[in-house]
């Protein structure tokens, strides 16, 4: 049987100092057929001279236009991409070796799959590691109380799965790739494949820093999901108890008393988390790393 076309959709703007890396990492994976699909937004930081670089490449297809955001950039990709397997892959984030082909043989073993993802390696600006994930099997409830997560650079799913369900959302531009992976799981499968498969760039430029938006649109995409798209509401819990723990995470400078309180609720609905409290987790009780520091420190004085 002939392999399914991969499409690799890279969003992107003014990301001229890394994008490089990330078309090289595609390019060098060992499945194929592969095709990258970048789509950037009128970048004016040396981006374009970079992609112009590659127009010799035949696997690799670029536009540069403006657009409102990656939420427009990636559904373009999505109207622009042929393959029957994708993937989303930030143009300052990068694969490993394998990536790819993991990806598929997982959503080739199981027809039932909508999307698959793996672990990742966070990367300082510099390509230095600073840590690695260890993420829990998949379940629909675990990742509603966001005990486990689904990366977006190792994660592959089905190009025709997304399309059908819209793609990207404008409503909820900070949390998209997320809500998309929700809807998906409403109404396929997903499975955590136990391998590192991509680096995931920390630095100062990225989205997530800004807190408030990310929280905003985490608990729109979670009220859509029960009010819109019909969750079933046996998960409720589980995520109201994810969205007081995005709180606590995105609350950049809340007190702790108030993250303390909210964490106690969230256990409170989902009762699982207080079972795996003294466990390493993204999520720790408020306060906790802190006592630990304190607590190695007497003792190391002692």
């Amino acid at each position: 049987m002939a392999k399914p076309l991969v499409s690799i959709i890279v969003p992107s703007f003014n990301q001229g100092q890394f994008i490089r890396e990330t078309l090289e990492s595609c390019l060098a994976q060992d499945y194929r057929p592969l095709e990258v699909v970048v789509v950037d937004g009128a970048s004016s930081d040396g981006t374009v001279e970079v992609l112009h670089a590659y127009d010799g490449v035949p696997e690799v297809r670029w536009i540069s236009e403006p657009d409102s955001g990656v939420v427009e950039a990636v559904n373009k990709g999505f109207a622009r991409a042929r393959g029957e397997i994708a993937a989303i892959q930030s143009s300052d984030d990068v694969y490993l070796p394998g990536a790819i082909t993991q990806g598929v043989d997982a959503l080739l073993a199981d027809p039932g799959l909508g999307f698959a993802f793996g672990d990742i390696a966070k990367i300082d600006a510099a390509g230095g590691e600073l840590s690695r994930t260890a993420l829990a099997a998949f379940s629909i409830e675990s990742v509603l109380a966001v005990q486990t997560w689904i990366p977006q650079p190792s994660c592959l799913f089905r190009l025709a799965l997304a399309r059908e369900l819209g793609g990207w959302r404008a409503d909820v531009p900070y949390a998209a790739d997320t809500d998309l992976w929700f809807r998906m799981m409403l109404r396929a499968g997903a499975r955590k494949i136990d391998a590192v498969l991509a680096k995931r760039r920390m630095h100062e430029a990225q989205r997530d820093v800004q807190g408030a938006r990310v929280i905003r649109d985490y608990t729109r995409m979670i009220h859509d999901l029960f009010a819109v798209y019909g969750a079933p509401p046996e998960y409720r819990n589980a995520a109201d108890a994810g969205v007081l723990l995005q709180m606590n995470r995105y609350g950049y400078g809340e007190p702790e008393a108030t993250k303390r309180q909210r964490w106690a609720e969230a256990a409170r609905l989902y009762p699982p988390l207080a079972a795996g409290a003294g466990r390493r987790s993204r999520f720790p009780i408020p306060g906790v790393a802190w006592l630990r520091r304190v607590i190695g420190l007497l003792r190391r004085g002692a």
